[in-house]
């Protein structure tokens, strides 16, 4: 077990993606043992084991779901050939197990910076986002680099024309990043979404894009804006609703 926590360790060290799936309840017969534990990284390799078999694979099957959903949960598996939660062997025990996900720190990819980009960096920093802040021109600094992106990176475009926006969106729009938000008018957005649409982007990826960018919060100052940006963010990432909880 000592080898799995130690590994753990490493990993949030790193700033890297795991899921520690800890078996809390055996009833019955099964080769698992309470506190057995699972270590899954993010490429899907894994530490630790549960006996074994069959359900040791459903363990890391569910652990691997976790991560990818980025949400912890608790699972239960029958040991036998049918019925709810069976896995198709014959122990005919009942178990429990804990997949926490541990996901790395988020980063706050903002690509422009400008008027609306400072007060936001300040406001995600307060909530612990590693804010990088980078131009789609090299001559400008650090420049937008598609292949550092990964689940955890949390894109804003604000840049200070629509043809650089343009040609950020394109160089984004297909990374894995969670979250892709892009400033301008509603007419502004229609028309650079349906130029990459005109030059063949799938419907897939243009979905993904947040424009025009932000929650409705009705505030209008550079401040206003990048706090509406955020809370846009939070809700996609905490996979909220953004309903005021008086009214539920």
């Amino acid at each position: 077990m000592l080898d799995v926590l130690q590994e753990l360790v490493a990993l949030m060290e790193r700033n890297e993606p795991a899921a520690l799936a800890t078996v809390v309840e055996v009833n019955g017969a099964s080769p698992a043992k309470v506190g057995a534990k699972i270590l899954v990284r993010g490429d899907g390799t894994t530490i630790g084991t549960a006996g074994g078999g069959r359900l040791e694979q459903a363990i890391i099957a569910d652990a691997r779901a976790a991560l990818d959903g980025n949400k912890s949960r608790l699972t239960h598996y029958t040991l036998r050939e049918e019925g709810e939660d069976a896995i198709g062997v014959l122990c005919g025990g009942e178990v429990g197990v804990f997949i926490q996900v541990f996901a790395p720190r988020p980063t706050l990819l903002i690509v422009g910076g400008g008027h609306i980009g400072k007060p936001l960096a300040e406001m995600a920093r307060l909530l612990n986002y590693d804010v990088r802040v980078v131009d789609i021109r090299a001559e400008r600094g650090a420049t937008l680099d598609p292949a550092s992106m990964t689940a955890y990176t949390y894109i804003v475009l604000v840049t200070e024309d629509h043809v650089a926006d343009e040609a950020a969106l394109r160089a984004v729009i297909g990374s894995p990043a969670p979250y892709i938000g892009m400033i301008g008018s509603r007419r502004k957005c229609r028309i650079v979404l349906e130029h990459l649409r005109a030059d063949g982007v799938a419907e897939s990826l243009l979905g993904r894009v947040r424009a025009p960018i932000g929650l409705d919060l009705g505030g209008t100052t550079p401040a206003e804006i990048a706090l509406a940006i955020l809370a846009e963010i939070e809700m996609a990432r905490h996979q909220g609703c953004a309903e005021s909880r008086s009214r539920r």
